[in-house]
């Protein structure tokens, strides 16, 4: 059972990992260098050896001779432009930085929107930096300088179309690219493919948070692995790191970690979920619940945990909901079927299974959630979030314990409707308060599509369950909060998305007929889903409209634009089976869709 023992723990310290789990030689991994020497050194690892000379400890080969050579082979020649392409030796970086009072303007815009969702800088120290370098912005350090053009990034990602010109008099696409370009020039400057430098794996963090939204999500899938990869080799991912560490850059290294993994796997979860990072593999602790003025360069001890919200309490509620997800058993069915049967099959393994997400549900409610003060923005987030999260880990495992082929009560069912349910009326708090508005480009990466297309197929073939008035009507809510935002429908998605709605639609219009009931007035999403494709009619060569609506084969387009109720010769029944349209998600391809089709600001 999921049962933390202290106000900082996860499930590797529980059992769930490897038999010692509290970064003491037992589960750290052995050097396979000094195993080739046949010498060992107790208590060392790669990353405390020496790195001074080529050859050192008596012409041992080890982890840091290697990587001494590497730097002397490539010193002159860089493979850095692999990615990013080349860096112009004929731009001064220095000269793109904003004005100084936009350079301050911007520090705060990142500090309100954008820390408390991420807190993968510690504002503190960081400040004092930054302040320090602008006064001197040609001599800045690589990494800080990289690290300040990130913040540029995405501290104009986090505002609205109408915010930019309003603070800095220039449109967000065009302050957008007059940061990107210098900060990728940075980041090649900083030699970010071969980094071990933390400013500036969090700056090219920072920068693929900023140009996430425009972004084909495969293509940031692979830049994501590369910035995991560079965390793998900098011992993120491994506690036993930890220890050579002072007490805030062990805390920031772990802050960064979580938080390139949890993005990671938000990212995979619209493309492929089997190539997340989110696994049992790495044992590295989760974020303490502590605020950044307590954490001081000079500590030498972890400072006081505490058990009431801090400035770190959302990455610390979303790091504990992940941790568990990684370890349980319905995560490890859908990303690693083969680890899932080895750790299954470990007798000294304690895998969270069937039931354990109530208990996860529980000690996050009691522990965090209870002294949530929801007037005050950052907790408020941290509620519905969560919440959303954990309705969202109650499906999975729904989806993992019944099979397509097993039979399932009709209390199974509305029990997994009723999740679904809660993710979208979580959703509808968030998009719809004010108060969290600053947190909005963040709550954009979490647009709940599953919930919208399993709520939407049971009412299709029950669209006379006792839920069904209240589904259609949490549907609509969400739907028009998420529509009065950035986010739009255009395009193959929408032609996906119409035809779900109608499908259901049409069953519910058929179930009220036969009922002998007076026909109900159309959901808000309906009308609004018909408006859309009615424009689109209206105007096929827009935009690629005729390619778009081709794509609904011999779908009569006058089911979208009219009641179901008139078309019910056409033989379509709630049962799912005939009819002029038929979509069946068991069959669909999630991992094709094309997810740019949403205006993104979105996923």
């Amino acid at each position: 059972m999921y049962t933390p023992q202290t106000d900082h723990a996860s499930p590797s310290e529980e059992g769930y990992g490897s038999p010692d789990a509290k970064g003491t030689a037992g589960n750290r991994p052995s050097n396979i260098w000094r195993a080739m020497g046949q010498s060992s050194v107790e208590g060392s690892s790669d990353e405390e050896e020496n790195d001074e000379g080529l050859f050192q400890d008596g012409g041992d080969v080890h982890g840091g001779v290697i990587r001494k050579a590497w730097d002397y082979m490539y010193e002159i020649e860089s493979n850095d432009p692999l990615l990013f392409g080349s860096l112009n030796p004929n731009i001064d970086i220095s000269t793109l930085h904003p004005t100084q009072p936009h350079i301050f303007k911007l520090w705060q815009i990142y500090l309100g929107n954008v820390d408390p969702m991420l807190k993968v800088t510690h504002t503190p120290t960081l400040q004092t930096r930054i302040i320090d370098a602008v006064g001197d912005l040609s001599g800045v350090n690589p990494a800080l300088e990289a690290l300040m053009f990130s913040i540029y990034c995405v501290a104009i990602s986090s505002l609205t179309e109408e915010e930019c010109p309003a603070l800095f008099g220039f449109s967000k696409n065009d302050l957008s690219r007059s940061y990107q370009f210098p900060c990728r020039q940075a980041l090649l400057k900083c030699e970010f493919l071969r980094t071990t430098d933390r400013d500036c794996l969090t700056a090219l963090f920072l920068y693929l948070v900023s140009v996430k939204p425009e972004t084909d999500p495969r293509s940031l899938s692979s830049l994501f692995a590369v910035a995991i990869r560079a965390a793998h080799r900098m011992g993120l991912h491994n506690e036993s790191t930890y220890t050579k560490h002072s007490t805030l850059e062990a805390e920031m290294r772990r802050r960064l970690w979580w938080s390139l993994v949890m993005l990671d796997h938000r990212i995979c979860e619209t493309i492929d979920h089997k190539t997340t990072f989110l696994s049992p593999i790495w044992d590295c602790k989760t974020p303490t619940n502590t605020n950044d003025f307590e954490i001081q360069p000079e500590m030498k001890t972890p400072p006081t945990i505490h058990n009431r919200p801090t400035e770190a309490l959302f990455t610390v509620v979303r790091s504990e909901i992940a941790d568990f997800v990684r370890y349980s058993s319905f995560q490890l069915e859908f990303t690693n079927a083969h680890l899932h049967k080895m750790m299954r099959d470990m007798p000294s393994t304690s895998l969270p299974n069937g039931g354990e997400v109530s208990t996860l549900e529980r000690i996050i409610e009691d522990k965090y959630l209870a002294f949530c003060n929801p007037e005050i923005p950052s907790q408020l987030i941290t509620i519905w979030v969560a919440r959303a999260a954990i309705a969202k880990s109650h499906l999975v495992e729904h989806y993992a314990k019944y099979s397509v082929t097993e039979q399932q009560s009709d209390l199974h069912r509305s029990t997994a409707v009723s999740y679904a349910l809660k993710m979208l009326e979580c959703d509808t708090k968030l998009m719809s308060s004010p108060l969290i508005k600053c947190y909005r480009w963040f709550i954009n990466f979490h647009f709940p599509f599953p919930a919208y297309i399993h709520i939407l197929q049971n009412l299709k073939k029950r669209p006379g369950e006792s839920h069904a008035e209240r589904a259609w009507e949490v549907m609509s809510e969400s739907y028009g909060a998420r529509m009065s935002g950035a986010m739009k429908l255009y395009g193959p998605l929408l032609v996906l998305f119409s035809t779900i709605v109608l499908q259901a639609w049409e069953a519910r219009e058929k179930f009220i007929k036969e009922e002998g009931r007076s026909p109900e007035q159309l959901p808000g999403i309906l009308v609004d889903i018909r408006e859309k494709i009615a424009q689109m009619t209206s105007d096929p060569g827009k935009e690629g409209n005729g390619e778009q609506l081709g794509k609904l084969g011999t779908m009569n387009i006058d089911d979208f634009l009219t009641p179901a109720v008139g078309n019910m010769n056409s033989g379509s029944g709630y049962d799912g089976q005939g009819g002029s349209i038929d979509f069946q998600a068991e069959d669909f391809d999630w991992t094709l869709m094309d997810w740019n089709s949403i205006d993104m600001r979105s996923l």
